[in-house]
């Protein structure tokens, strides 16, 4: 109980040595959660520099926000929505929106069984950043964060069923990649002397 009460002590100092915008508490916070905010931002952007950018813009948010914080929730939960929707925003701006062929994506299926399994995260990472921006999105939104298609439609401002499609079209991009990828370790396995 102590030790809780000593957490909550220390976030509400930390908390209000961001309200006075002082360097040694902002320079704490982004170094603490880094990695973690990193990743998320990595998982939207297309490529290392530009997932830099996303979290450095989603700091600046945060630490001119920090104000808005409201004591007893999560700390880290409220930074890690700042991030996620800086990464839409990002999205919004430098995405030209474009109608997909539903039909198209109706017709595709899931023929890879659990393609995932066997790869590295650096590996599932890297495909994922080879889709589009479109596709990108919709991925992370609805399968890392958990949004809906109704929620990522209004989050993106895209209709529910161009989000079903961009995310069918994402996954059978996925798999198309991870079966290259499959394919070729095969063909290099099978050329390697016995």
């Amino acid at each position: 109980m102590d030790f809780a009460l000593n957490l909550d002590r220390a976030e509400h100092q930390l908390v209000a040595a961001l309200v006075r915008q002082e360097r040694w508490a902002q320079q704490h916070l982004y170094e603490h959660h880094y990695g973690k905010m990193m990743g998320v931002c990595m998982r939207y952007a297309g490529s290392r520099d530009e997932a830099l950018d996303l979290l450095h813009e989603g700091f600046i948010k945060i630490f001119q926000n920090i104000g808005r914080y409201k004591p007893g929730t999560s700390l880290p939960a409220w930074i890690r929505t700042i991030i996620v929707n800086t990464c839409i925003d990002y999205y919004r701006r430098n995405t030209r929106r474009r109608t997909e062929d539903i039909d198209e994506a109706y017709q595709l299926y899931d023929d890879v069984p659990d393609a995932l399994s066997n790869l590295t995260e650096k590996e599932i990472l890297s495909a994922v950043q080879e889709l589009s921006p479109a596709y990108r999105a919709v991925f992370n939104l609805y399968v890392v964060e958990g949004y809906s298609h109704k929620e990522i439609g209004e989050a993106l401002n895209i209709t529910e069923s161009t989000s079903r499609s961009n995310l069918v079209k994402a996954r059978n991009k996925l798999q198309e990649f991870f079966a290259n990828r499959r394919m070729e370790f095969e063909i290099n396995t099978d050329e390697k002397p016995q």
